[in-house]
C-alpha cells in the first residue's frame, strides 16, 4: 500500500465530532444477495482505474448487481475514508492497507471478516496478519507486495560473482566488488532519507530478527538485533557504497541502466518497467531473495479489501470481495494489474508458476513479515524513517539513533 501522510489523532476528532462509538453501528445484513441492487466499491491509485473492468465483468455472470467503482487518489484516500467514515457514508467495499486497517477497526466501522468463508489458510501468512487489529479479523486480503534484490548479472561477472548474494557478508563483497572491479559508480542503492525510508531497511530489520513494535503493541526498535540492523545498514554509507542523498523523484532504473548502480531493492512491478522500458538490459539482470542475516525476511505490504459495518449490501459485497480473492479473480486481476495474487493458490499455475523471477517473489512472501496493525502506525514509522536518517547522514550513532526512536514510539504505540 501507498502511504499518504496522516494522524489516528485527526481521524478520531472527526469521529468525535460525528458520534462515531468504539463498538461503531450496524447497518445489519440488508439487502440479500440475490436482490437487484447497487454495490459501491472505492479502490486507490491504479487499482481503482482498472477495477472497473473486473466489476463489468463481474456484473455479466451477476445482472442484478450494479457495481459502481469510484477510483480515489492515493493522496486524498486517507481524508476520504476518514471523512465517509465520520459521515456514515463509507462505501460497501473499500481498498485498505495495513497502516490503514488499526485506524478504521479501531473506530468500529468495518464489518468483521466471515472466517466460514474467507479462509486464513488459503492467503500468504503476511497478508492476513494485515486484516487482524483488535482481536479480530476486518480485511480479506486482495492483493500483496514485497522487495526482492535486483542485480546486474553481467556486472556481477565482471566483478568477479557468479551468483547473487546470499548473505550481508556477500552483499557488501559484491557491492565493493561492483566498484572495484567492474568499475560501477556506487555498489547499491538504498534509500538514506525521506519518507518511507522505513521501507528501504525492513529487509535488513526483519532478516536480522528485529522489529518496531511486536504484535502485542511493545515497542522494540532498540532491540540489539535492531541495533544491529542500523549498523549495518549504515555501513554503506559509511564506505560510499549507495548514495547519501537523491533529488526528488529519483528514478534508480535509469541509473540500473547505465549500470551506476548495480544493485537495489523494489517490488514486482520494476520487472515489467526493466523488460519494456530498457530492453538492451535482456539478460543482463536478475532477482533473488534478500540477503540473509539471521534469515531472508522481507517485508510484506499490499492491500485487503473491506466492507463497511453500516453496508446495506454485505451479503453482495462479501459475494463481490470473494469473487476478487478467489483462485480464479486473483488470477484474472494478475493479468489486469501484475498485482501479486494474496491467494496462493493462484500461483500454482500459468505464468506465476511458471516465471523464475515471480517464483522468487513467491518464495521470498511465504518468509515476508507484515508491520503490525496499530492506528498510529503512520506516526510510528515516520520516526524511525528520522532515525535511519540520523544513521545514514553521519548524525548519530545507530545506538543512539534507536534509543531516540524507542522514546518517541513508546508513547504511540497501542
Amino acid at each position: 500500500m501507498h502511504r499518504t501522510a496522516r494522524t489516528a489523532s485527526a481521524a478520531t476528532a472527526l469521529a468525535v465530532a460525528f458520534g462515531i462509538t468504539a463498538c461503531g453501528s450496524s447497518g445489519g445484513e440488508g439487502v440479500t444477495a440475490d436482490k437487484k441492487q447497487t454495490l459501491t466499491v472505492w479502490a486507490m491509485g491504479a487499482e481503482g482505474e482498472k477495477l472497473a473492468d473486473v466489476a463489468a465483468v463481474y456484473q455479466k455472470a451477476n445482472p442484478h448487481i450494479t457495481v459502481k467503482v469510484t477510483p480515489v487518489g492515493w493522496d486524498v484516500a486517507h481524508q476520504k475514508l476518514v471523512s465517509a467514515a465520520a459521515a456514515g457514508n463509507l462505501p460497501d467495499v473499500a481498498q485498505m492497507g495495513g497502516s490503514y486497517m488499526g485506524e478504521f477497526a479501531e473506530l468500529g466501522v468495518l464489518e468483521p471478516v466471515d472466517t466460514s468463508v474467507f479462509k486464513k489458510d488459503d492467503f500468504f501468512p503476511a497478508a492476513w496478519k494485515q486484516g487482524e487489529t483488535n482481536g479480530g479479523v476486518y480485511g480479506v486480503p486482495w492483493y500483496v507486495d514485497t522487495r526482492v534484490l535486483y542485480y546486474r548479472t553481467d556486472l556481477a561477472e565482471k566483478a568477479g560473482a557468479d551468483k547473487a548474494p546470499a548473505t550481508w557478508q556477500e552483499l557488501r563483497q559484491l557491492a565493493t566488488a561492483y566498484q572495484d572491479k567492474a568499475g560501477t559508480k556506487w555498489g547499491i542503492y538504498i534509500q538514506g532519507s525521506g519518507l518511507d525510508t522505513v521501507q528501504s531497511w525492513y529487509p535488513f530489520l526483519y532478516s536480522a530478527g528485529g522489529e518496531i513494535v511486536t504484535d502485542d503493541g511493545k515497542a522494540v526498535v532498540d532491540s540489539p538485533a535492531s541495533v544491529r540492523a542500523l549498523t549495518e545498514y549504515g555501513t554503506y554509507f559509511d564506505k560510499g557504497l549507495t548514495k547519501k542523498n537523491v533529488a526528488p523523484g529519483y528514478e534508480v532504473l535509469k541509473d540500473f541502466n547505465t549500470g551506476d548502480v548495480p544493485m537495489f531493492f523494489s517490488g514486482p512491478w520494476i520487472m515489467s518497467l526493466i523488460n519494456d522500458g530498457y530492453p538492451d538490459l535482456k539478460d543482463k539482470w536478475g532477482v533473488a531473495k534478500i540477503p540473509a542475516d539471521k534469515g531472508s525476511v522481507s517485508m510484506a505490504g499490499g492491500s485487503s479489501l473491506v466492507i463497511s459495518k453500516d453496508s446495506e449490501h454485505k451479503a453482495a459485497a462479501k459475494d463481490f470481495v470473494k469473487y476478487l480473492t478467489g483462485t480464479e479473480g486473483q488470477k484474472d486481476w494478475f493479468t489486469r494489474s501484475s498485482d501479486l495474487p494474496a491467494n496462493t493458490s493462484a500461483w500454482d499455475s500459468g505464468k506465476l508458476a511458471d516465471d523464475p523471477g515471480l517464483r522468487v517473489f513467491r518464495e521470498q512472501m511465504e518468509s515476508s513479515k507484515a508491520s503490525p496493525v496499530q492506528p498510529k502506525w503512520t506516526e510510528i514509522s515516520s520516526k524511525v524513517d528520522d532515525a535511519i536518517a540520523s544513521v545514514t547522514q553521519g548524525k548519530a550513532s545507530p545506538q543512539d539513533a534507536a534509543e531516540k526512536a524507542q522514546s518517541e514510539i513508546e508513547g504511540l504505540v497501542e
